[in-house]
């Protein structure tokens, strides 16, 4: 009940965290599937960046929002109590980086453990297919919040994911071709 309370207390933060959780840890599974790197590695590469930017993102939260308060008290203009919980922002921050994160993950995860033998292209076309749901459904989630069209919110993290996507395969791609 606490979780439900906080993410829904702390909507943008939830959307901010997803969308940056499915657009840096896509951008890891695309350049290390344009690199030709295997499963594992791409695992590694995903999970560890899961784990860290979502702490990183959660760090920087409660420090946005802890400053944002303490510089409202400062200048008088408000109590701590108006704003929203640091601790409470920092926690959607994560859960939604984490969560939205592993999105493109997940096609990979479920292959290795059941053993499913996808060819790694199947993979990649599985894990963009559902990314870029996601990303629709994150536009969806930022036209509620920020009141905009429905179908701007979902074109601009739609070409914004992509564009990630695109950017990270063609350098692993390259630098795989350059370094071997």
């Amino acid at each position: 009940m606490f979780m439900i309370k906080t993410i829904e207390n702390n909507l943008r933060e939830f959307v901010y965290g997803g969308m940056d959780g499915a657009v840096t840890t896509f951008a890891v599974v695309t350049g290390a599937a344009g690199a030709n790197l295997s499963v594992q590695v791409i695992l590694i590469l995903g999970f560890a960046n899961v784990l860290a930017d979502g702490f990183s993102m959660a760090v920087g939260s409660y420090l946005s929002e802890k400053s944002e308060q303490d510089l409202s008290v400062h200048k008088g203009s408000s109590k701590k109590e108006d704003h929203e919980s640091p601790l409470g922002a920092s926690i959607a921050t994560f859960l939604s980086f984490v969560l939205v994160g592993f999105i493109p993950l997940s096609v990979y995860t479920i292959d290795f453990i059941l053993d499913l033998g996808l060819e790694s292209n199947d993979a990649l076309v599985y894990s963009v297919l559902l990314t870029l749901t996601a990303f629709g459904l994150i536009g969806l989630l930022r036209a509620r919040i920020t009141k905009i069209s429905k179908s701007r919110a979902v074109m601009e993290s739609l070409g914004l994911g992509l564009a990630a996507a695109v950017i990270s395969f063609v350098v692993g791609n390259l630098l795989e071709s350059v370094i071997n």
